[in-house]
């Protein structure tokens, strides 16, 4: 089964679930993964400040994570 993430998830979490997840983050503007709230604020939290649509971001993340091979 492949893995998910959820938009409730810390975006240090996604990092740890699939280091592939990074250029993506990267992609989508966030630059920030490094810095302290990377560690404490969640997915969603961070679309917010940025103005993304998280739906949309956690869509492409997992149609990332299931193309992954475990």
């Amino acid at each position: 089964m492949a893995k998910q993430v959820s938009k409730d998830m810390v975006i240090g979490q996604l990092i740890q679930v699939d280091r592939g997840i990074i250029p993506i983050l990267m992609r989508a503007g966030m630059h920030c993964l490094g810095c302290p709230s990377a560690q404490m604020e969640s997915i969603e939290d961070a679309c917010a400040v940025h103005g993304m649509d998280v739906d949309v971001l956690i869509q492409e993340i997992n149609d990332y994570l299931a193309t992954v091979e475990e």
